[in-house]
């Protein structure tokens, strides 16, 4: 698993696994401060990184479809040292870098934030964040749990062109199991215990049967080419939701890459999380419900992503996009 791990994401060479993304987001956090020897990390609004203490400020997720962004139990002294800034906004990362001089161990990101619905990096935004890291010795970190290996074998940082620091990963390594990995440059993971002083450890890390099942998992996608398939059935749930939309004469924001979508209940453009809160969720809600009464199961939430997987048959997005339009055309436009 490590082996193909650092094959196919050649940003990553050398990596560890854990037990979910949490964990390996948590690690990342804490490799960097102590490669660094900093304290504060700047991450961004709707993007969620699993429930570390430090990075449930402004999260997404389950936090944010439940109206709670923060959560309680999370001390303020660990809340400090988190500079949240909204996503694709590059001037704030600049301001943020200048006044905290020599203080940032990193910046964390979904590379594509799929957390607060599913919205895009905007046009230089990744590259000059990795800019910025570089001139200010900090580290960039991506979080790929989702990314990692569904929108191309190489993950985000693939599609952008882009290399981090640091990658977390998840979900598809353990092929159903719990499973988490982080992994970089070397001279960065040395800092790792036993060869280094920053502590990682977990008895169930690696584990034979997670691992197993991952690599079976990758090795069937890399056989049959799922990203190739997922693209192809991306691509038609995109042209039959596009059409529907138009049909139904409805401001709805329709967003896709690979099998990742979304349809945002908002008038576009939505880069951030600000945006995706224009969403009507009482719309969203009505969709849903006239959805699942016809057969078609979304993601119960105007901030989940949708996903398309292998099992699916153009078939089943054909009937998804006429089920679209029905749902669609029950309801009264968008103010």
């Amino acid at each position: 698993m490590a082996e193909l791990i650092c094959d196919w994401v050649p940003s990553i060479e050398k990596v560890r696994m854990v037990n979910s993304g949490t964990e390996a987001t948590m690690s990342c956090i804490r490799l960097a401060r102590g490669f660094t020897g900093r304290d504060k990390i700047i991450k961004f609004d709707g993007c969620y990184h699993g429930h570390v203490d430090a990075l449930l400020v402004k999260a997404g997720s389950g936090a944010l479809t439940h109206g709670r962004p923060d959560s309680a139990g999370v001390p303020q002294a660990f809340v400090d040292l988190t500079i949240s800034l909204p996503f694709n906004d590059v001037d704030l990362v600049r301001k943020a870098f200048h006044e905290n001089r020599n203080q940032v161990a990193a910046v964390i990101l979904e590379p594509i934030p799929a957390n607060a619905g599913l919205y895009f990096p905007q046009e230089n935004f990744l590259p000059i964040l990795r800019e910025e890291c570089t001139r200010y010795e900090a580290l960039l970190i991506f979080d790929e749990v989702v990314t990692g290996f569904r929108v191309a074998r190489g993950g985000a940082q693939e599609v952008y062109g882009v290399t981090p620091d640091l990658t977390a990963l998840g979900k598809v390594i353990g092929g159903g199991l719990p499973v988490g990995a982080f992994g970089g440059r070397t001279e960065i993971m040395d800092r790792l215990s036993p060869d280094g002083p920053v502590y990682q450890a977990g008895t169930l890390s690696g584990n034979p049967l997670a691992m197993a099942a991952g690599l079976a998992q990758l090795r069937e996608l890399e056989r049959i080419n799922g990203w190739k398939l997922l693209e192809a059935l991306g691509t038609q749930l995109e042209q039959l939701a596009r059409q529907a939309i138009a049909k139904a004469k409805i401001d709805v924001t329709f967003h896709r890459i690979g099998s990742m979508f979304c349809l945002f209940f908002a008038r576009g453009p939505v880069v951030d999380l600000a945006g995706a809160q224009r969403s009507d969720l009482k719309m969203f809600a009505r969709f849903f419900h006239a959805c699942l009464r016809r057969g078609v199961y979304f993601a119960p939430s105007q901030f989940e992503a949708g996903f398309i997987s292998t099992a699916h048959t153009s078939k089943d997005i054909e009937r998804t996009g006429a089920m679209i339009y029905e749902a669609l055309e029950t309801m009264p436009g968008i103010d």
